[in-house]
């Protein structure tokens, strides 16, 4: 795993050594920034569900102004804090949560929010955190959200509209853009990025 561009670009991550942390692809990460394009520069990003840190990591290295970890298990914060000390940055936030208490008790003002909860999450509790995280959001906030492609796609809060939909491996990446004036989209077959 490494840093697809920017700053940092090809430096190693390290991952915990878990089964509960699969961090999203190179492959993956770079087809989720390349459709960002220059939404991420100046950013205040939330990623939830970090794991290691690959996808604030990465924000971070194509120039966010701020990214806001949450991730409780113990070996992926180890994992995220030392990517972190290793690469430098210092503009962020580290909080070990669980994401649905966070989600409950934060406050917002962010640009981009990447959610990529446990596959074994069932759709209802998805539901419930993406709401918990609409109040997070800006107007024109975008949402990033990595699910198994067997399972549902993601429900979105209302006033968020389905931008695109991509297929990587046995997930797919679903992106959302919160807009008070534009209805949500119907949803969409997901591309295929095999």
């Amino acid at each position: 795993m490494r840093v697809i561009a920017g700053s940092a670009k090809g430096r190693r991550l390290i991952g915990p050594d878990t089964r509960e942390t699969r961090p999203l692809t190179d492959r993956a990460r770079e087809g989720v920034f390349s459709a960002l394009a220059g939404l991420v520069d100046e950013a205040e990003v939330l990623d939830l569900y970090a794991g290691s840190g690959s996808i604030g990591i990465e924000a971070l290295s194509r120039g966010a102004g701020r990214v806001v970890f949450v991730e409780k298990g113990r070996e992926a914060l180890a994992a995220l804090r030392q990517n972190l000390t290793n690469l430098g940055f210092e503009n962020v936030t580290v909080v070990g949560q669980d994401v649905g208490e966070f989600l409950r008790t934060a406050t917002g003002g962010f640009d981009l929010i990447f959610f990529d909860p446990p596959w074994a999450m069932d759709t209802a509790a998805l539901a419930e955190q993406i709401k918990g995280a609409d109040r997070l959001a800006d107007d024109g906030a975008e949402l990033v959200v990595h699910r198994r492609r067997a399972d549902p796609a993601p429900p979105p809060a209302a006033g968020w509209r389905l931008l695109t939909t991509r297929r990587y491996g046995d997930g797919v990446i679903y992106r959302f853009e919160k807009s008070s004036a534009d209805p949500i989209d119907e949803e969409q077959d997901p591309e295929d990025d095999e």
